[in-house]
């Protein structure tokens, strides 16, 4: 299993939760709706700002 930083932790969580609240939209503006696709925005951001984070596959 692939370790994750604090950082990237902490931004899979808000990225969660703005899902869950309907807020979170993708690149193309459409609403998410996919568990799958919030952790996986949550982590690119994460990566952006530099956390420890595990390579694209």
């Amino acid at each position: 299993m692939a370790k994750y930083s604090e950082k990237a932790q902490e931004k899979v969580h808000d990225t969660m939760h703005e899902m869950k609240e309907g807020k979170l939209k993708s690149g193309s503006g459409k609403k998410v709706t996919s568990k799958k696709q919030a952790v996986a925005i949550g982590l690119s951001e994460a990566r952006k700002e530099g956390a420890k984070v595990p390579k694209k596959k």
